[in-house]
This record gives C-alpha cells, sequence and structure tokens, in this order.
C-alpha cells in the first residue's frame, strides 16, 4: 500500500484529493479542514512532499513594539501564530511597556552560519599537520566554496581537535537566507579539493561531523554563534513597572538573581522566561524553519537597577536562525506576515532579527512581571484553555 504520487506532477488539486482520500480510507475519518487552502497546490513545491492540505493554526496580532534598531527602526504589529491562550495577551503588554519607556534598542553584533565536516587520520600528529595545511591553503578554499553560491560569504574555518581526529567548522555570511542548505553545497565543495589532495594519513571523512550542531542547541553556538547573535536592550523607569505591571524593579531584580541560579541548577540553555513561545509564533506565522528553534531560543537575560531605581533589562540570542528569502518565506500566509512588517525579501534579514530579539525581550519581561504580581495563574484561568 503507498501514498498515492505523481511522477508528472505531483502538486495539483487532484494528487491533493487523492492523498486524502487514501488516509480517509485507512483511518474512517474526515479531513475536512486539512483540505481547505486557498494557495495553488503548485507554491509548496519544494517545501513539502505529499502534499495533502495545511495545518491551521490561529495568528493573534500584538504591538505596536518599538524597536530602535540598527535595522529596524519604528513601530511593528507583530503576527504570532500560536496555539496557547494568553501569549499574544502577554507579548502584548511587555510591548506596551517598552514602548511607553521610549522602545527597544537591538543590535546584530555576529553572523554567520557554519557546517563542521571531520577528517579522521592515522594518528593525531597527521590531524595536526593537516590543520597547519589547512590554514596554508585558506584562499583555496574560500575560492572553491563561494563558486557554488553567488550570496554566500566564507569567512573563517575555525578548527577542533580530539584524538586523531579534527573538525573544520566552515563559517559562512549567507545574505538573506538562513543558509543551511547554501553552506552545506559550498563546504562539500571545498571538501572535494581537499579530498583530492590525499592528505597523508587521512583514514575516514564525513561533510556532517555534528560540530555544527544543527537544529541541537550546544554550548559552542551559544559561544561562537550560529545564524545571528542579536542583542535587546531596554531601561524603564521604576514608576512605569508600578503602574502597568503591578510590581516594581528591586523585585524583578531579585526574582532574575534566583531565576539565574535555577537556571544553572537546571543546566539549562536559557536563564529567561519563554523565548521559544515567541520566536515559535513567529517561525510559524513568517516562515522560518520551526526546527531551529532548537538552537534559536537559547538566550542570556541581565538585568540592572539603577541608583535611581531605573530598570535595565536585556536579551541575547546567540543563535537565531531566521530568513527573508527562501525556505518557507514566499509562501501565501507566510510571506503576507513578512509584508507586514516589511521584512520579505532582499536586505531585511537584519531587520527581521532585531524585531524578533525585541519581541522576546518584552515577552520575558511580561512574564517575569506576571509571577511577581500573582498575575501569571489568573491570565490563564481568564484567557487560557484551563478557564
Amino acid at each position: 500500500m503507498k501514498i498515492p504520487r505523481s511522477n508528472s506532477n505531483d502538486y495539483t488539486d487532484q494528487m491533493a484529493d487523492q492523498r486524502r482520500d487514501f488516509i480517509k480510507e485507512l483511518s474512517k475519518k474526515e479531513l475536512n479542514h486539512v483540505g481547505h487552502f486557498s494557495g495553488d497546490p503548485e507554491v509548496y513545491a519544494g517545501n513539502i512532499e505529499h502534499f495533502m492540505g495545511v495545518a491551521q493554526i490561529p495568528i493573534g496580532i500584538a504591538g505596536p513594539i518599538r524597536v530602535n534598531g540598527e535595522h529596524a527602526q519604528g513601530d511593528f504589529f507583530i503576527p504570532l501564530a500560536t496555539t496557547e491562550g494568553t501569549l499574544v495577551a502577554s507579548y502584548n503588554r511587555g510591548m506596551k511597556l517598552t514602548r511607553a519607556a521610549g522602545g527597544i534598542t537591538t543590535h546584530v553584533i555576529e553572523d554567520k552560519m557554519n557546517r563542521a565536516p571531520v577528517f579522521v587520520f592515522d594518528d593525531a600528529g597527521r590531524a595536526r599537520d593537516f590543520g597547519l595545511w589547512i590554514k596554508a591553503n585558506f584562499d583555496k578554499l574560500k575560492e572553491l566554496s563561494e563558486a557554488t553560491t553567488s550570496v554566500g560569504r566564507l569567512i573563517s574555518i575555525e578548527q577542533f581537535a580530539a584524538s586523531k581526529m579534527r573538525w573544520l567548522r566552515f563559517n559562512y555570511i549567507c545574505g538573506d537566507a538562513a543558509g543551511q542548505n547554501m553552506v552545506t553545497k559550498a563546504t562539500r565543495a571545498a571538501c572535494q579539493w581537499i579530498l583530492s589532495q590525499q592528505s597523508e594519513g587521512l583514514e575516514w571523512f564525513s561533510l556532517a561531523g555534528n560540530l555544527d550542531t544543527d537544529k541541537k542547541h550546544s554550548y559552542i553556538n551559544y559561544l561562537h554563534t550560529r545564524g545571528k547573535r542579536v542583542v535587546a536592550e531596554v531601561t524603564i523607569p521604576n514608576d512605569y513597572i508600578v503602574k502597568a505591571m503591578r510590581t516594581d524593579a528591586r523585585t524583578l531584580h531579585y526574582q532574575r538573581q534566583v531565576s539565574n541560579v535555577g537556571a544553572i541548577m537546571g543546566g539549562s540553555v536559557n536563564n529567561g522566561a519563554h523565548a521559544a513561545n515567541g520566536l515559535t509564533a513567529m517561525f510559524i506565522a513568517m516562515g522560518q524553519d520551526v526546527a531551529n528553534i532548537a538552537e534559536s531560543s537559547a538566550a542570556i537575560v541581565h538585568a540592572e537597577v539603577a541608583e535611581n531605581g531605573d530598570y535595565y533589562f536585556s536579551a541575547t540570542i546567540p543563535s537565531l536562525i531566521v530568513a527573508t528569502y527562501g525556505g518557507g518565506t514566499g509562501l501565501p500566509t507566510q510571506r503576507e506576515c513578512l509584508e507586514m512588517i516589511d521584512c520579505f525579501g532582499a536586505n531585511r534579514v537584519n531587520k527581521l532579527a532585531e524585531i524578533m530579539a525585541a519581541v522576546v525581550l518584552a515577552g520575558d519581561l511580561s512574564l517575569s512581571a506576571a509571577v511577581m504580581s500573582d498575575e501569571w495563574v489568573t491570565s490563564h484561568e481568564a484567557l487560557g484553555r484551563n478557564r
């Protein structure tokens, strides 16, 4: 028994109908809602196989959020695709508070996508010598890898050694694309030339050495970056916090210190509140690869109380992997959501990264305040499914 498929044109209403009928016959269940979609099936070619319909996730609007970035400047209404009640309301509250304080300042401070092949030699000495040879031939490797892409640029090759193994972490700038496929193709071209040189003592090679930790969070990405490293920061007068959040700066700061200890004890890669919530909702709405949340949701949250009582709050996202071109960004609803914030197409990816970081900060600030003012449970009772 095989899933229906057409070798000539698999992206048609007819083929989608056949696959839904196939599943209905097996499961004895209707698929009435799955089969309702507005886009032509042809637009999904390259994004899905065996297309039969869509998963409809509700989208809410939060904002406006005020961003004072290097790339994102102004007020933005943010589309959030989620099934979690209170999420949009919580982010909306944080956006209101930070907007009243003048907005959130953002910076993209590092940018690179990587692929990390591994080379295994017959002894550690030859692995070391191979590393020296790689350094001497960087220009050649740069030329070969960049020949495969019109936008990708090789900026460095980091090396990591263990036993007789040598990992090469090729780091690229990828324009407005997320870049995983781009850097895989580019790195393969470089490695094919490396292998053709027949390095003495080379026993084994793999293009996927797992040190890039693709779609898995890791401390190497926490420190070395994969995607965009973005910082969002804001200073809020204590009076605003008391009025809008029914708590105060010193209480929030103390809670932040205690939460840091809890995160350390739990071995968390995020000492903040819930970056994954806002990022996942934006990823779904805006056509990002949702599996990248495994890396992108890591965050480093820091807070200070000024002598006058004002509250400084920042969120650093060390591995934010986003795109404004390619992947799912061009699909009908996803493109509309990107266009809502003027983040579709060329020369907008850093703008999108700054907006997303600002949203994370607003959401973490709001949830922390809700916990301290004892509104966390009551908000879910009022707006969430547990009502």
